[in-house]
């Protein structure tokens, strides 16, 4: 049984996610089929995908799934890890990803979200930032996707405090683009790919490449590279970050003690 289901028209793609009981969960079947359908749009020459989940969820999506996380000794948010393969396919497909966002938003979802091109959220809607709950440290690529998609003190508040922020609060701060009424948010979204779909494609992949070698322009010395490596290293090889995953798989609060 698939975990998305997939449409397209008249140049409009949807994929909704569709896995209730992982709440969405970012597992690597999940991202892998959200990949394939990505590839397929790409083909078939849609001119915009819509990623949405189905209406009505609390949760749009839980993030990260961590029970495919390694308990420690290795880069848990390696190159290949499904999330990053998600986030590259959505940065590298060549229409724009609209984000339609109801329910809570957690993790690493909240870094796909951030990756879409446009975000449509309903007010019901949340953003969570929460590794630090976990004790997972976020590589370099992801922390770029924060900074571009936020104000760098948003960023910071979201990522120390791991609370979530509100829909209003997501608007103001520019993280989404629109706040749309629950009733209306469809309708809403539909209208504004139509208004893409009408535009010259070309123009616009040209566009969004532009905007996202630009967005990525940030030079950094191989000194300043191998820091903030070595500063992951501490992390992951840390009592902390073992105990956060271990917590999480046992159903209870961590107990951290920063070594």
């Amino acid at each position: 049984m698939g975990m998305i289901e997939t449409t397209l028209d008249g140049g409009v793609a949807t994929i909704c996610l569709d896995h209730f009981g992982k709440r969405n969960a970012l597992a690597a079947p999940l991202v892998q089929e959200i990949v394939d359908a990505l590839e397929d749009f790409r083909r078939r020459e849609a001119r915009v995908a819509i990623l949405r989940a189905r209406p009505g969820v609390k949760v749009w999506s839980a993030g990260h799934d961590v029970e495919e996380l390694p308990e420690g000794r290795r880069d848990p948010l390696g190159w290949d890890d499904p999330l990053r393969l998600l986030i590259r396919c959505v940065e590298n497909f060549p229409a724009p990803v609209i984000a339609m966002i109801e329910g809570g938003v957690w993790g690493g979802a909240c870094e796909v979200v951030m990756a879409c091109d446009l975000v449509i959220a309903a007010p019901n809607a949340t953003f969570a930032v929460t590794p630090a709950k976990l004790g997972v440290p976020y590589n370099i690529s992801g922390m770029l996707t924060f900074m571009n998609g936020a104000a760098l003190r948003v960023v910071k508040e979201m990522a120390f405090t791991a609370k979530p922020i509100s829909a209003g609060r997501a608007l103001r701060a520019d993280l989404v683009n629109h706040v749309v009424p629950l009733d209306e948010i469809e309708a809403f979204t539909y209208a504004m790919a139509r208004d893409i779909v009408a535009n010259a494609p070309l123009s616009i992949a040209v566009m969004k490449e532009q905007l996202r070698i630009l967005a990525g322009a940030h030079p950094m010395s191989p000194q300043g590279f191998e820091r903030v490596q070595g500063l992951r290293r501490l992390v992951y090889d840390s009592e902390d970050y073992a105990e956060g995953i271990r917590a999480f798989k046992e159903k209870r609060k961590p107990v951290y003690h920063g070594r």
